[in-house]
């Protein structure tokens, strides 16, 4: 059967979902309310995971995989816990990379901007730009129409709603889905990494992420990026953005909104940063160094909210995926891997349909019986490292949490058993 699918929104899983649906064959259009594809050159490092990965392999034509691996920094080979004075509670992974790692089933460090300038690769005439999705209606025929705030429309079999977490769609579509404020609010910036900066870091950032649990629920995370040089023959295609990237460290200071003055979205990026410093202003005097350098411009206020398990629908011409449908903390690391499996799941899924292989409703069906098993089940797991930061704002708890991973940390078998737990 003849398909045309509609997508509301151009973020990672959306133009993934496109790129997959295009190299299938089966006709997609996408619409996203910037203006221009660069109006929002911002972002941080984004760790793909093997299910993130392999959904890209899968999504990607394999000149546009290639440039998402060209455009990947150094890769994770490890996670650490490290006291709030810089001390290392415990370490897990090796402190090497892999000097040959799978292309496709290896852990990789995106940068959100190049990824998202990689995803739009060979897009031209599928992403439209400027068009803020308000609302949509149902066709005699079946169809489903897309209505935008200029008053455009767009008419397809198939509407996609991967339009974030405060999703026009999912509002529409399943009113009863809540989310919800989880009572913790972040504040990050990222530093350009020079000889100065890496010299006030732990060594081990350089193999993985740190993350260092401090009093009264404040939390703070470390991760370093450092891009590799994209060769001449794929600049082109990823765009002058992407391709001229800086290294950067990106730090995110977790605290719980109780803990923090009211009127903290009237806040500028200065006073953001003023107020992250405050807060560790007993922690180890390289952490105070490090916001104190940050680019003011970087610093971005993020209230994290997470979505609410949401009972089984009945399946029909609308559907969504990524953090339209299950938004979640960033806390298990996972939030734009889960989108991409959605968007290599529902591509799949669609293009048999496409094919006659299967009626549509139930491909439909099939694709969210599936993202709902594995979507909640990531949004529980990053809600659980959530609560786990929290609960050191009991100095009592902090001090033997403490303890107990250094004990952990000098005895291989516990060492393994923790890491499988992790």
């Amino acid at each position: 059967m003849k398909l045309r699918v509609i997508v509301i929104g151009g973020g990672i899983g959306g133009l993934a979902l496109a790129q997959g649906l295009r190299r299938r064959g089966v006709e997609v259009a996408a619409y996203e309310r910037d203006r221009t594809p660069t109006d929002r050159l911002q972002g941080y490092r984004v760790h793909i995971n093997t299910a993130g990965s392999r959904a890209l392999h899968a999504c990607l034509p394999p000149e546009v995989f290639a440039a998402f691996l060209a455009t990947c920094g150094q890769p994770n080979t490890g996670i650490g816990l490290f006291t709030h004075r810089l001390r290392e509670l415990i370490w897990f992974g090796s402190d090497r990379p892999d000097p040959d790692p799978d292309p496709v089933d290896g852990v990789k460090s995106a940068s959100r901007i190049s990824l998202r300038q990689v995803l739009l690769a060979g897009l031209d005439d599928v992403v439209r730009f400027g068009k803020a999705f308000t609302h949509y209606r149902r066709e005699p025929d079946g169809r489903v129409t897309a209505c935008f705030a200029d008053g455009s429309t767009a008419t397809g079999d198939v509407l996609v709603g991967a339009d974030g977490g405060n999703s026009r769609v999912r509002q529409q579509y399943l009113p009863d889905a809540q989310r919800v404020d989880t009572g913790v609010t972040g504040i990050q910036g990222k530093v350009w990494l020079t000889a100065a900066v890496q010299a006030l870091l732990p060594d081990r950032l350089v193999a993985g992420p740190v993350m260092i649990p401090g009093l009264r629920g404040l939390g703070m995370f470390l991760a370093m990026h450092q891009f590799q040089p994209v060769p001449p023959e794929l600049a082109a295609l990823v765009g002058p953005e992407a391709a001229a990237q800086r290294d950067y460290v990106m730090w995110g200071l977790l605290a719980r909104r109780t803990r923090l003055p009211a009127g903290l979205e009237q806040l500028d990026a200065i006073q953001l940063q003023s107020l992250a410093l405050q807060r560790i202003e007993r922690w180890h005097p390289n952490l105070r160094r490090l916001v104190g350098a940050t680019a003011p411009d970087t610093v971005l206020l993020t209230p994290i909210s997470t979505s609410v398990p949401v009972p089984a629908w009945t399946a029909s011409t609308v559907t969504l995926l990524g953090d339209a449908i299950h938004s979640m903390p960033p806390t298990g690391g996972v939030g734009a891997n889960t989108a991409l499996r959605d968007a290599a799941l529902l591509a799949g899924e669609l293009s048999r349909a496409a094919g006659g292989e299967r009626p549509l409703y139930q491909a439909i069906g099939d694709y969210e019986a599936e993202m709902r098993r594995y979507g909640f089940a990531a949004v529980e797991d990053s809600l659980r490292n959530l609560r786990r930061q929290q609960r050191t704002a009991n100095p009592l708890a902090l001090t033997g949490m403490k303890l107990a991973l250094r004990t952990v940390n000098t005895i291989g078998p516990l060492k393994r058993r923790a890491f499988t737990a992790v």
